[in-house]
């Protein structure tokens, strides 16, 4: 019995030193070794107990001193209860909370921290301060553009595609949409004209964008068309097919929920028509060729259109080989079907299915018709 309390024990030890926050806490007895007379660089928090903003900072900042502890005789991240220690508050000008500072780690006069306050903008800001990468539990990078004022303006009418959710750190809903927006991102990686975004309306860097915008409530979500400043504010559901089918309506995508393409991805309306004519015709393919040609012309004005020239060459299989189809879209769904594909890849395979798809329902209608005359 006692060697299980002591093991009990043991364990709650270790699990206690784990959970341990390897921030630095400082006073007025430790301050200026840590901070000013180490020739250690510093991030210093001045917090309140109270404040809400702190509440909410606390475990990202939390697991950014985690990712920098590896470093820790090179780089300090520190806090200070300035409501507590008001001296030390005073002495360094701060009015608010919270109030993040950079330190040189040899004089007493600092940098104020004005980015953002999620945790891949502090590690970028250390990085970029000290050279030093942060170590942990490596994440995917978000597809999420964050935007600050400078940043926004360069996407913002331009030739992207912009959804933009101005958030606040502290917002219950911001943090129920988190999720989902990573997701939507994800699920329009691969599309160069679209932009998935948010705005920290109370990042430093960002607070002019979010009051030239008229934001007064979060989340609130704005779209801007490519080659357009002016928003059109999104009102539909938060469900990650809401969000696509918005957007594919709105920039002409062709996505679906997790991110492939949907059955209209990579097909051309007039190309379409162009095939149903000729097999509506009762036209075979080899007779139907340059009209397909002359279509596919015409479509590839639009650079959208890249797949025009698979119509003609799928035509030109067609007029001699009529099995083509079939067995073309079998051998391209066996592709599909192993996985392990790279994004681009996949697209490009699930086009070209759609496509196939859309030769072999003309042939069925056609069929039809003919049975119907009989």
């Amino acid at each position: 019995m006692a060697r299980l309390s002591y093991l009990l024990v043991s364990a709650l030890s270790v699990l206690g030193a784990a959970a341990a926050s390897a921030v630095k806490d400082l006073d007025g007895s430790n301050f200026d070794s840590i901070v000013l007379n180490s020739g250690k660089p510093a991030l210093v928090e001045f917090f309140a107990p109270w404040c809400g903003h702190c509440k909410n900072l606390a475990p990202v900042y939390d697991e950014l001193a985690s990712t920098f502890a590896f470093a820790e005789n090179k780089v300090t991240v520190a806090k200070v209860d300035a409501d507590n220690h008001k001296d030390l508050g005073k002495r360094f000008g701060v009015q608010g909370f919270p109030t993040l500072k950079w330190f040189d780690g040899k004089s007493d006069k600092p940098e104020d921290y004005s980015s953002g306050r999620d945790l891949e903008s502090l590690q970028s800001f250390i990085t970029d301060k000290t050279g030093i990468k942060p170590k942990g539990a490596k994440k995917a990078p978000s597809k999420v553009e964050m935007l600050s004022d400078s940043k926004f303006k360069q996407q913002v009418g331009s030739d992207k595609n912009v959804l933009v959710a101005f958030t606040a750190p502290w917002c219950g809903h911001c943090k129920n949409l988190a999720p989902t927006w990573e997701t939507l991102a994800e699920d329009f990686a691969s599309e160069p004209s679209v932009v998935i975004a948010k705005v920290d309306a109370e990042s430093p860097d960002a607070k002019q964008t979010a009051q030239d915008q008229g934001v007064s409530s979060y989340p609130t979500i704005k779209y801007f068309p490519a080659g357009s400043t002016e928003a059109e504010k999104y009102e539909g559901g938060r469900t990650e097919k809401d969000f696509i089918a918005f957007i594919n309506e709105k920039a002409g995508t062709h996505r679906a929920v997790g991110g492939g393409l949907d059955a209209t991805g990579g097909t051309i309306a007039a190309m379409d028509t162009v095939v149903d004519k000729i097999l509506a015709s009762g036209e075979d393919f080899a007779s139907g060729v340059e009209d397909v040609k002359k279509a596919a012309k015409s479509a590839s004005a639009d650079a959208s259109n890249k797949f025009a020239d698979y119509y003609v060459k799928v035509t030109e299989k067609m007029g001699t080989n009529k099995g083509y189809v079939e067995k073309e879209l079998k051998r391209l769904q066996g592709l599909l079907a192993k996985g392990g594909l790279a994004p681009e890849k996949q697209d490009d395979l699930t086009s070209r299915s759609n496509i196939l798809r859309k030769f072999i329902a003309a042939k069925d209608e056609a069929a039809d018709a003919v049975k119907e005359e009989l």
